[in-house]
């Protein structure tokens, strides 16, 4: 696993494809790797209809604040749903994870881009374990990089907050609307392989991937007060 701070490991035009959420961590996550000398492109997994699209809507805002024109999105809601239905509800969240990264690592390939980052840090949620992480590594070929890997919750909001994107990251994420019951800390690829045959896993990315959009990040965007559960 990968770890990159600012000012360390300076890499010229190397570029990565950034999983934003529309929460406080991936766009830090993405400044810090800005600031080691990679270039950027977002992609954000949608969960309408069952969600609304506030998660779009802040990913886009903090996708421009990052210096982004163009914005990726994966109209992924009824994949969700088929994870949530078909696997047992306790691997849900390491299942969503391999969805994504498998969708963005297929994205990442055709448009040559050599890396995936995400905003993950050690036990930050119930599911951010080593155990967790190092199963869904496994599940995909691309490197991914987590900046924020062993920053704490606070650093984070310093940063954010330093940034100016906490205004539109800050609130709780829709991430969890899908899921039930206690999420797994310690998996096993094993066991993992078996919940992704159960839900036809590499059907649903191959799905997705189909239905992937280019949004501009200069559209006007209104946000809503929403109120949405927390992630696990």
């Amino acid at each position: 696993m990968k770890t990159l701070k600012s000012g360390q490991n300076k890499t010229k035009e190397k570029k990565a494809m950034l999983l934003i959420s529309g929460g406080i961590d991936s766009p830090v996550a993405g400044k810090f790797l800005q600031e080691a000398g990679f270039s950027l492109e977002a992609i954000h997994f949608s969960q309408v209809p069952f969600t609304d699209d506030t998660p779009e809507k802040k990913s886009l805002l903090l996708a421009r604040a990052l210096g982004l024109k163009e914005m990726s999105v994966v109209d992924a809601g009824n994949e969700f749903k088929s994870i949530a239905e078909n696997a047992r509800t306790e691997y849900y969240f390491i299942l969503i994870k391999i969805f994504m990264l498998r969708c963005a690592e297929k994205i990442a390939h055709e448009r040559k881009i050599e890396f995936i980052a995400t905003g993950e840090s050690l036990g930050q949620v119930s599911s951010q374990t080593m155990s967790n992480l190092n199963t869904i590594n496994s599940s995909v070929e691309i490197e991914v990089l987590r900046p924020l890997l062993f920053m704490s919750k606070q650093e984070i909001i310093d940063k954010s907050i330093k940034e100016g994107y906490f205004e539109t990251s800050k609130g709780p994420e829709m991430c969890d609307v899908l899921a039930s019951g206690k999420p797994k800390t310690r998996s096993h690829i094993k066991e993992t392989e078996i919940e992704e045959e159960k839900c036809k896993m590499n059907e649903l990315v191959e799905s997705a991937v189909k239905k992937v959009r280019i949004e501009n990040t200069a559209k006007e965007v209104v946000l809503e007060n929403t109120r949405v559960n927390a992630c696990k």
